[in-house]
């Protein structure tokens, strides 16, 4: 009788831990909802903020001098950092060649901002991208 006590325990014990040897299904309980309301693909709605429809204008391609930060005339050789400043610290502009009427510079300046001036645009200011110190450090760090 103790044997088969003994043999049955064993039996129990190897059964109740059969789910720790092996199976991998999960069981999940399934919600009301699930057989009420079928799931229905919800459409993207397109939107665009200002910035993004300003970076698709002429601003997204060139240099836009009333919008964009110091840190983007490092792409332009001689810009960077004392000219860039002195820009962006007189726009705006209303048109690109009046980037030439900044007072102080000197001829060697104007013949590097002259030589640049087919890569540079100007727009209207936008604040999104002149709010608080954004154009002098934008706080991009590489």
């Amino acid at each position: 009788m103790k044997t088969l006590l003994r043999l049955l325990t064993v039996f129990s014990l190897l059964l109740g831990s059969w789910g720790w040897l092996g199976t991998t299904q999960i069981a999940t309980a399934a919600n009301i909802n699930s057989f009420a309301f079928r799931q229905v693909p919800v459409l993207a709605i397109e939107r665009q903020n200002r910035a993004d429809a300003k970076l698709g204008t002429e601003f997204g391609k060139k240099l836009d001098l009333n919008n964009t930060n110091v840190r983007a005339f490092q792409q332009f050789p001689g810009l960077y950092p004392t000219l860039a400043k002195k820009i962006v610290t007189n726009a705006p502009y209303k048109n690109v060649e009046d980037v030439l009427d900044i007072p102080g510079l000197s001829d060697h300046q104007k013949e590097l901002l002259q030589a640049n001036l087919d890569n540079f645009a100007v727009t209207e200011l936008e604040v999104i991208f002149n709010a608080g110190d954004d154009r002098f450090n934008n706080g991009i760090y590489r």
